[in-house]
C-alpha cells in the first residue's frame, strides 16, 4: 500500500487510528514491526465506523485483524496497512443456564476458568491457549482432546468490507482442523458456545492438569505455540526431532530443545530470522521425509520467502 493511500485512509479514520504502531510488541513472539495503520475501537460500534472508513477512502487497503497476538509473526518491515485490535468492549462473558457469551477479544484462558468456576465444562482444554475468543474461531483452536467447534453455536461476525453484521451459525463457518471460513476482512466480535453441567472442583483439576503438562513439556518464553499443523497420523514435532532439527539456531531464531514444533525468538530478535527458520525446518523435512508441512503460524508483511529463506519486499 503507497503512502497516499495510507494518507487517504488515514483521514478518513481520523482519531479511530494511529499511525506507526507497535505490532511486533503484540504478539506472543514480542519481534517485528509496526503497522503502518492501527485501530484500536472499544465497541462494535467504532468498529462499524472503521469499516465505513474503509469504505469512504475507497483504496485496497490489506487489513490484519489482531487478537492476542499467539498465532502471528510480523515481519520487522511491518504491515504496510491497516491493524484492528478488539478493545476493552469486547472482552465481556455472560452465562445463561448452559450457554455462554463471549467477546471476541476475551482472553481463552480467563474464559476456561469462569466457565469451570461456575460449573460449566467443555472449555477446559482453552486454558493453554494464549490466544482470543476470535481467534479461537479463526483458527478452529483446540488442545487435549477438544477444540472451539466442540462447543461452538454461533458467532457473531462484522464484515469490514459492506459494514455490516451477521450471526453465523457454527455449520456455516466450516471449523476445520485449524481452519475456517472466515475471510480477512471478517472479524468475531463475540461467540455462543452450549456447555455441558458439571462439577466445578473436577473441572478445575483438570485445568490444572492442562496448566502442568504444558510446563512440564512446551517451552515458555518468546514463540508462538506450534509452528507447523501436524500432518495426518503423524506429529510435525515427531518430524523436526526425527531429522535432527531439534536446537537449530539461525540468527535470533532456535528451534525449541524441549518441543521441536516451537521456534523462541531472543529477546530484541528479528522477525525476519524465525521466518527463515520457519522456512528452513519446511524444507529440510520436506526433502527428507517427501512431508510438506504447513505452517501454522500467520506471517505477515513478508512478502514471498523462497526455500532458501531469502524474503522479496512487503506486498504492495
Amino acid at each position: 500500500m503507497g503512502a497516499v493511500a495510507v494518507d487517504d485512509l488515514a483521514r478518513a479514520l481520523g482519531a479511530l487510528a494511529s499511525r506507526g504502531s507497535p505490532l511486533g510488541a503484540r504478539t506472543t513472539y514480542r519481534v517485528g514491526g509496526t503497522a503502518a495503520l492501527l485501530a484500536e475501537p472499544s465497541d462494535e460500534e467504532e468498529l462499524l465506523a472503521v469499516a465505513r472508513a474503509l469504505e469512504r477512502a475507497g483504496v485496497g487497503v490489506p487489513v490484519l485483524v489482531v487478537g492476542r497476538g499467539s498465532n502471528l509473526l510480523v515481519a520487522d518491515a511491518g504491515f504496510p496497512g491497516l491493524a484492528v485490535v478488539l478493545g476493552a468492549g469486547f472482552e465481556h462473558v455472560a452465562l445463561d443456564g448452559h450457554d455462554v457469551e463471549a467477546g471476541g477479544a476475551v482472553s481463552l484462558p480467563v474464559l476456561a476458568r469462569r466457565t469451570a468456576a461456575a460449573g460449566l465444562v467443555g472449555l477446559e482444554w482453552a486454558v493453554g491457549v494464549p490466544g482470543s475468543v476470535g481467534g479461537a474461531v479463526r483458527m478452529n483452536a483446540g488442545g487435549h482432546g477438544s477444540d472451539t467447534a466442540a462447543t461452538l453455536i454461533s458467532a457473531r461476525i462484522v464484515d469490514l468490507r459492506s459494514a455490516s453484521v451477521a450471526v453465523r451459525p457454527a455449520g456455516r463457518l466450516r471449523l476445520g482442523y485449524r481452519s475456517s471460513a472466515l475471510c480477512d476482512h471478517e472479524v468475531v466480535v463475540s461467540t455462543r458456545h452450549r456447555l455441558a453441567e458439571g462439577d466445578p472442583a473436577a473441572a478445575a483439576a483438570e485445568i490444572a492438569g492442562i496448566v502442568r503438562w504444558r510446563r512440564e513439556n512446551q517451552p515458555g518464553g518468546s514463540n508462538a505455540g506450534s509452528v507447523f499443523t501436524n500432518p495426518p497420523d503423524d506429529s510435525a514435532g515427531r518430524l523436526i526431532d526425527a531429522c535432527g532439527l531439534k536446537g537449530t539456531r539461525l540468527g535470533s531464531a532456535e528451534v525449541s530443545t524441549k518441543h521441536a514444533n516451537f521456534i523462541q525468538a531472543d529477546e530484541g530478535g528479528s522477525a525476519d530470522d524465525v521466518a527463515r527458520l520457519v522456512v528452513r525446518l519446511r524444507e529440510q523435512v520436506r526433502r527428507a521425509t517427501g512431508v510438506d508441512l504447513r505452517p501454522e503460524v500467520h506471517m505477515v508483511g513478508f512478502g514471498e520467502i523462497a526455500d532458501d529463506g531469502s524474503m522479496g519486499g512487503a506486498p504492495p
